[in-house]
């Protein structure tokens, strides 16, 4: 599978999900697939555990209606591709991969995102989802970053703008 057809099927993989295609989602995946929203360890096992996490918390569900996603790199190697994002987005509804059980707050968050997407016969086998769990608590309020080495939004922006100053401390 070279380079570009590992991003084409990526991306219909993705644009099922934020269709609401379920079925779609699934046909891009491997026969035993696994994700895991790494911070949250959210995610699912297997094809039905997949299936289910997809349905019930991320498939048609859980992305706001403004989110936005801004590629930052792409790296392609035989078995996988990493996809560095910043997403942002107002906080109006559950989040459930990424703020599970946590109510909307209305607050604009701003994050940076690393998708790590392996591929077996052709379809995705597994996501790994990262992002800085800190800074997007601290843009909706529930942490306090006074004395605590994290940040906001800032933190996404210096990845989208590497000429942007460091922090001291």
């Amino acid at each position: 599978m070279s380079a570009s057809q590992k991003i084409e099927a990526f991306q219909k993989h993705v644009a099922a999900e934020l269709a609401g295609d379920l079925e779609t989602t699934m046909a891009t995946m491997s026969d035993e697939p696994h994700l895991n929203s790494v911070p949250t360890m959210a995610g699912g096992v297997g094809r039905e555990g997949v299936r289910r996490f997809y349905a019930e918390h991320l498939v048609g569900k859980f992305f706001p209606p403004d989110m936005v996603m801004t590629d930052v790199s792409t790296t392609v190697d035989d078995n996988q591709l990493v996809l560095e994002q910043v997403i942002s987005f107002t906080h109006t509804t559950m989040i459930d991969w990424m703020l599970p059980g946590v109510a909307p707050t209305g607050k604009p968050v701003e994050v940076a995102l690393v998708v790590i997407v392996g591929f077996k016969d052709g379809k995705v086998s597994h996501e790994h989802v990262y992002w800085d769990q800190a800074s997007v608590l601290v843009q909706i309020g529930l942490l306090d970053p006074a004395g605590l080495p994290v940040g906001g939004a800032e933190v996404a922006r210096k990845v989208l703008d590497p000429t942007l100053p460091p922090r001291v401390f």
